[in-house]
């Protein structure tokens, strides 16, 4: 059975987002998110809450190795700062090569999004109309 987070829906009521989905689409916001600046663990897990209207909540067990892994990839490059307050914080950045795989991933996530809007829309069109 696949784990499902509880998160709340634009209509108040709860929505369950199975761990499957959650994990595909940490690749995208992530490197939506790093497009918009540099930014670090921590601010990346807070502006996820603030995007999806606390529907969404990343852990650092869940970030890390996303961001470990798109480095790896070479999608985002890291670097160590030194924030205002002292504290040293790993700053990530998206590359070219980050850049080209975002807007791949938005266009498998329209084809899917499109489907899904078609599928469900007033005419509810079924897989013979598709």
């Amino acid at each position: 059975m696949v784990p499902i987070k509880r998160t709340q829906s634009l209509k108040g009521t709860r929505v369950d987002i199975q761990k499957d989905l959650v994990a595909a689409s940490a690749t995208p916001i992530v490197l939506s998110l790093l497009r918009q600046g540099d930014s670090y663990g921590y601010a990346i897990i807070k502006s996820v809450r603030e995007v999806s209207g606390d529907r969404i909540e990343w852990t650092d067990g869940m970030l890390y190795p996303v961001l470990h892994r798109l480095e790896a990839a070479g999608f985002v490059k890291s670097t160590w700062k030194t924030a205002d307050t002292g504290r040293r914080r790993k700053y990530y950045r998206t590359t070219r090569q980050g850049e080209a795989e975002l807007e791949r991933l938005k266009e498998q996530w329209d084809v899917v999004h499109s489907a899904l809007e078609r599928l469900a829309g007033p005419g509810k069109m079924g897989a013979s109309d598709v």
